[in-house]
């Protein structure tokens, strides 16, 4: 086993099993950014010319429809600060779009309400099947893999795929930026999430009921069906605006009474059990180390606070005893049955069917051609 390391410039260490330094001790994350990232990151007035002749599309492509987009809104910071300036600033007319699994918290649902109200906008929201849902997350539990999250993020990138292809609204915008996620979760903690061959695989061996209307999208339908022949594009303006954490939540926070989460993607209750406290107690991914980095390269976090804040667990030890009575409930099992699938074998993806192969030559194509930037998966 390699000797413990963590990078010199951020946070990011030898719990990404494929991490490297270079002789100063500067991680790959880090020499990526600046060598893929910085270079065609234009978070500036000429991003901001660049957006603006895109913007012209979208509401051409919109007229005479109700709306000229779609966005996807968890409530978290990204998705709710683009809504704001995609209406107040860019005069679009996006329908929201907000898909259910299940695990909503209150502030989430709160935040949301707030955001459409005081901008005058119609809400969407697709309720997951429950019972698929469960079952399908069960299936991840006893499958003993770190990426437990896959069967919520699917179904949220799946279901507001396949409303866009069947009312023909040509852009979906999108959250994702390179402000606050230049840095990408490494494969082993969180794996790609619509390797079909996977899914099935896993649900296949753990699951007990059919996923009749849960929805499934592959990375071929969204990726080059809906791309190439149906013309559905995904725009990510924050990669061509002014963004950060600290004035994000200061302009929400103001505008619409918006309130802040304690941490990245807190926003659904089981995520905020999954990767504050399995993800690291279990096996050691600590998915702040992510979020930090990327604060860090691209300024708005010195290496020193994110080192301090490290210290400190992600969950409230005090609450934590609750949390699993609540997870246990909701997915219909024992505590003591949820408890017990934190201590089994630890498995990866690799124990399971995957395509792995598809995907990670997608991504060098996609990188190559300039189409994606990304610093690492």
């Amino acid at each position: 086993m390699s000797e413990y390391q963590v990078c010199t410039s951020c946070v990011m260490d030898t719990s990404d099993s494929k991490i490297t330094f270079d002789a100063n001790g500067v991680c790959d994350h880090c020499n990526g950014f600046e060598t893929d990232v910085r270079p065609n990151w234009h978070p500036n007035d000429a991003g901001k010319a660049m957006f603006r002749a895109q913007i012209e599309e979208i509401k051409k492509s919109g007229k005479g429809k109700p709306f000229d987009s779609i966005i996807g809104m968890s409530g978290g910071l990204d998705s709710s600060y683009l809504l704001h300036l995609a209406v107040t600033e860019f005069g679009l007319r996006p329908l929201v779009f907000h898909v259910d699994g299940g695990w909503n918290t209150d502030l989430a649902v709160n935040n949301i309400q707030m955001l459409v109200d005081k901008l005058g906008l119609d809400l969407y929201t697709e309720v997951i099947n429950w019972e698929e849902m469960k079952d399908f997350q069960l299936s991840f539990f006893k499958a003993g893999v770190p990426h437990l999250d896959i069967p919520q993020d699917h179904a949220f990138v799946a279901t507001l795929y396949h409303f866009a292809n069947k009312h023909n609204i040509k852009y979906i915008i999108n959250g994702g930026n390179f402000s606050t996620e230049c840095v990408r979760n490494p494969k082993e903690w969180l794996y790609y999430g619509t390797d079909m061959a996977q899914l099935r695989d896993i649900h296949g061996q753990f699951g007990t009921r059919p996923l009749k209307t849960y929805p499934f999208s592959s990375v071929l339908f969204h990726k080059v069906y809906l791309r190439h022949i149906r013309g559905v594009q995904v725009v990510k303006p924050l990669n061509y605006l002014p963004y950060t954490k600290e004035h994000a939540i200061k302009v929400l926070s103001e505008t619409y009474d918006w309130r802040p989460y304690p941490q990245k993607h807190f926003e659904s209750r089981f995520t905020r059990f999954f990767e504050a406290y399995w993800l690291p107690t279990r096996f050691g991914y600590d998915t702040r180390r992510v979020q930090f980095s990327s604060l860090i390269q691209t300024g708005q976090m010195t290496r020193a606070e994110a080192l301090a804040k490290l210290e400190q667990p992600a969950y409230d030890p005090a609450t934590i005893d609750e949390d699993f009575e609540y997870i246990a409930t909701k997915l219909g099992i024992t505590v003591e049955e949820l408890r017990s699938y934190h201590t089994m074998p630890k498995k990866t993806y690799k124990d399971y069917k995957n395509q792995e192969w598809m995907f990670d030559l997608g991504a060098k194509a996609l990188k190559m051609l300039g189409v994606e930037r990304s610093v690492k998966r």
